[in-house]
């Protein structure tokens, strides 16, 4: 069984070259940047642009994330595809490199009912030796997880726990809720503005998309909180749920993140989807960044 991952995870971006290439030196250089600040790896989600690599290239990052990380902290790699025969075949590969847990999202596109859903993770969840985390992310893919289907879900032997970025507290609430005396199971929270109330309420880590940003920053919200500094850890919130509005106010994840982490003078190219800033919407993310990380 695995031990509960904890703590932060960054949901890390997938750097590319000039000419739109994966840049695995880059990867790397990002990777020891987290691992710096304490933070583990969540690795080809969304703001890994998992939704613009091809299979060869989502391998490729897990495969970078698996030998830079070496077990020094947790790692998670999203491997959700819209059928069920292509997720348990690209989690099969990803899990024979050597992550922690994979991360499934929803299928998208395609609307489900919940007792599709059900069945979706299960057969995913029995076909895949490593463990498994459910991905409810709803504004994304149509589709949504509800909290009594995540507690039928939570019986399987293999499925570990949910990463919810619904974006909402009562969301995260409903799942808390619903893994409630459940064992082996755990809720990681996706939004960065619920970080330290998702630990406050019983979340066991999470996946944060800021934290390319502002990896001590982030990191801070769980060290305090886990030292039993909860006002501390409050504080530290306030501070990057700044970041959050301000910063969401001009693009949204995951370019915006891309582009400020780029601003900051780290080499990890453009966003693939058509996405453009102007000097101007430029000039705003560098004075935000400095005006909220150190």
């Amino acid at each position: 069984m695995m031990n509960t991952i904890t703590g932060v995870l960054t949901a890390i971006v997938t750097p590319f070259t000039a000419d739109g290439d994966y840049c695995e030196q880059a990867m790397r250089q990002q990777i020891q940047r987290q691992l710096a600040a304490g933070n583990g790896i969540f690795c080809g989600g969304t703001n890994g642009e998992f939704f613009v690599l091809n299979e060869q290239e989502k391998l490729a990052v897990t495969a970078t994330c698996v030998e830079e990380v070496a077990g020094k902290a947790p790692l998670v790699a999203h491997v959700g595809e819209i059928s069920t025969r292509e997720t348990i075949r690209l989690g099969k590969q990803v899990a024979r490199l050597g992550v922690d847990a994979v991360s499934v999202i929803t299928p998208y596109f395609v609307p489900l009912k919940q007792e599709e859903l059900i069945a979706h993770y299960e057969a995913v969840a029995d076909a895949l030796e490593v463990p498994v985390f459910l991905y409810n992310i709803p504004a994304r893919t149509g589709n949504t997880l509800q909290p009594q289907t995540v507690r039928k879900l939570a019986a399987h032997p293999n499925i570990v726990g949910i990463k919810d970025s619904a974006g909402s507290y009562e969301s995260l609430s409903g799942f808390l809720q619903a893994a409630q005396g459940t064992e082996n199971f755990s809720v990681l929270n996706g939004p960065d503005s619920l970080i330290h109330q998702g630990f406050v309420d019983g979340c066991a880590a999470c996946i944060s998309g800021l934290a390319n940003v502002a990896p001590k920053e982030i990191n801070a919200i769980w060290a305090r909180f886990n030292d039993g500094d909860i006002e501390g850890s409050r504080r530290a919130q306030e501070n990057v749920t700044g970041l959050r509005t301000d910063l969401y106010s001009v693009a949204f994840s995951p370019a915006a993140v891309k582009k400020a982490v780029a601003l900051m003078g780290y080499d990890v190219g453009e966003s693939r989807y058509a996405v453009r800033f102007s000097a101007e919407e430029e000039q705003r993310i560098r004075q935000i960044v400095n005006q909220y990380t150190r």
